[in-house]
């Protein structure tokens, strides 16, 4: 073992006891049942930990608290499924990165993740004009196969693949934006500052789905994992479509938050 591993195993060996055991309670009660205590013990353990921290194996869990491996496992797929521990094969599990929740507001992927601390970027994979699908065409109010510009891009949040993205607009409004350097930047500035578009209302749909195929690639994802696809249409205040765009977010780096009111 090099000097190097040394030093990295002498770092990592609190860390992996804390996680193993000095945030844990020695025992769980009788008062309900075990496995709806260590969902609450491993809930907080994830709350005092850091991204990439690991948590004890199952084995540990199992022995320590005198619960099935089933049952542990089960709360660990749980925790899994909910986008808090990420499995490592032949490693463990450890702790996720937080997710990004997305704004109530209208904004776009540029304002959101700088609005929470993190570096946007683009890596734009086509841009230029096409003729619309019939579905491209029915959102933008067009007929099926009019001109449109197409701009297809992998967003990015620190480096790290967040989206994938396929934007839509009408060639003869926005036709030049073919022409012009690809798009790294926010969709929304360009459309506002060069081109005078406004667009103060977007209808939205959000649904869950697998990513698979070239989308797992591009977004560095095992094929399978959970998405959500967001498909927005920009309205401007005459209820004219400016814009339509679909957006597949990585289900385990993004969320959605909701304030909703019941109305009398």
């Amino acid at each position: 073992m090099s000097p190097r591993d040394g030093q990295q195993q002498a770092q990592e060996t609190p860390r992996r006891r804390a996680a193993a055991g000095a945030e844990l309670p020695r025992k769980l009660s009788r008062r309900s049942p075990k496995g709806e205590q260590l969902r609450t013990i491993l809930e907080d353990l994830i709350d005092a930990l850091k991204p990439g921290d690991p948590l004890p194996s199952e084995r540990e869990l199992a022995e320590r608290y005198d619960v099935a491996r089933m049952t542990v496992r089960a709360e660990i797929t749980r925790l899994a499924g909910e986008g808090l521990v990420e499995r490592v094969q032949g490693r463990g599990t450890f702790v996720a990165e937080a997710r990004v929740a997305q704004a109530a507001a209208l904004s776009s992927f540029t304002e959101d993740m700088r609005a929470r601390g993190l570096k946007p970027g683009s890596q734009v994979l086509g841009q230029g004009t096409v003729a619309a699908d019939d579905l491209v065409a029915r959102r933008l109010g067009l007929e099926p196969g009019a001109q449109v510009v197409r701009v297809r891009r992998v967003r990015t949040a620190d480096g790290e693949p967040m989206a994938l993205e396929e934007a839509f607009l009408p060639a003869d409004r926005f036709g030049a934006l073919a022409e012009e350097e690809p798009l790294e930047g926010s969709l929304f500035t360009t459309l506002e500052e060069r081109f005078g578009a406004r667009f103060p209302v977007a209808d939205q749909q959000v649904v869950a789905v697998e990513i698979v195929g070239e989308d797992a690639n591009l977004l560095r994802v095992a094929p399978g994992r959970a998405g959500l696809k967001f498909h927005t249409i920009l309205i401007d205040a005459d209820e004219r479509p400016v814009a339509y765009a679909w957006s597949l977010f990585r289900g385990d780096r993004y969320e959605i938050r909701l304030r909703q009111e019941r109305r009398p």
